[in-house]
This record gives C-alpha cells, structure tokens and sequence, in this order.
C-alpha cells in the first residue's frame, strides 16, 4: 500500500460518536492519509468564550505541532447534535462553528480550514462560513 503522508487536522469534541465520521469525512475532503485529532469537550464553545486560557493554550500548542511537525493541509471545526460539553442549540453551535473558523483563518492564514456540524444521525455536512 503507498500512503500519502499527508495529514489534516481536526478539532473536535470528545465524543466518540462523532470521531469516524469526522475522521473520514476529512481524510476524503482534504485527501489525506492520517487525521490528527485536537479534541475536547465542547471545543468550539471554549474556542468562542474563551474562558479558560489553559485550555485555549493547549488547543493552539497541538494544532502547531500538526502543522509544524506533520505539515498538515488542512483544518476541520466541529459541532455535534447531543453535545454534553456544549448542551447549546444547534443554531448556537453553528453560530460557534462560524466564529472559530474565523478565529483560526486569524492565526493560520495559509491553511484550509472548514467549520463541520454532524447531525443526529452522525452525518457531517459543512457549514458555511
């Protein structure tokens, strides 16, 4: 098998439900190899709010070794139906989504970067930004 080395990246709640599907939505978006996965709880509310500057600290120091170290090509936002870390609506978490896209396209220029919403039926479609 020849693999691509090329790697994307993700930011993403740490709800297993959502991982496959985000995981080969991107490899197939971005044709990339190998996903790296940022994930927290609720990641795009701490990304908008940004209350805890720890947590904000740690998202940014793994998106860099993603792009430094893996030379990634491309970034994905997500939001999910059901999302314990961000029990918001969906036109809130999309109002997120948006907004942190917007926030990284700030801070990394150069690199794709797409905002996701998987649905209840853990579907991802893209969100608009």
């Amino acid at each position: 098998m020849i693999y691509k080395n090329k790697f994307c990246t993700v930011i993403n709640c740490i709800d297993g439900r959502v991982q496959l599907p985000v995981i080969n939505f991107l490899k197939n978006y971005f044709d990339a190899e190998f996903v790296d996965s940022i994930t927290e709880p609720g990641p795009i509310k701490i990304m908008t709010e940004r209350k805890s500057k720890l947590k904000l600290e740690s998202i940014y120091n793994k998106i860099n070794i993603s792009l430094d170290k893996h030379n990634s090509v491309g970034m994905g936002v997500v939001g999910h139906f059901n999302c314990a870390g961000n029990p918001v609506s969906k036109d809130k978490q999309i109002e997120q989504i948006k907004k942190s896209v917007l926030i990284l396209k700030k801070t990394y220029p150069n690199i794709n970067i797409i905002g996701l919403w998987v649905n209840r039926k853990w579907e991802v479609s893209r969100v608009n930004t």
